[in-house]
């Protein structure tokens, strides 16, 4: 069975992808012409452009779909990322969902990690809740 696990990013490309996600777009055009740009196309796919979430299921970057979508609340992404993925992925999945004991978990892992993992989580919560909270605008709402 292969594993789906995120590769071993270095630590400047994950720097650059956490940027991106949050509106870097020079980071982000850097990331899709580089050896990453599955880090890149996440950018768009977190915040619902389904060709970029096409792209990367076709493309086989399943624990990077998954991580989108456990940080949607679906508990079949989280299950599977625990299972095939490892527990920090899981953890960034569910601190993205705003689960604070992930949060701590990621924040208190892999000393190596440098908390990256958990600024990535909080850069996708971010955007996750920007969108939530858009989609419960009652300003926003077209009563058609």
């Amino acid at each position: 069975m292969p594993s789906h696990e995120l590769p071993s990013y270095p630590n400047k490309v994950l720097l650059a992808w956490a940027e991106a996600m949050m509106g870097h777009d020079e980071l982000r055009d850097w990331l899709m012409g580089s050896d990453y740009p599955e880090l890149g196309v996440f950018c768009h796919a977190i915040a619902n452009e389904p060709t970029s979430r096409a792209w990367l299921r076709h493309h086989g970057h399943l624990h990077l779909m998954a991580l989108i979508e456990g940080a949607e609340g679906e508990k079949k992404a989280i299950a599977w990322l625990r299972h095939e993925g490892g527990s920090t992925l899981a953890d960034m999945a569910l601190a993205a969902d705003n689960d604070e004991d992930a949060l701590v978990r990621l924040m208190t892992g892999d000393p190596d990690a440098k908390g990256i993992w958990a600024q990535i989580a909080l850069r996708m919560r971010h955007i996750k809740n920007g969108i939530e909270e858009s989609n419960n605008d009652v300003h926003r709402i077209d009563p058609n």
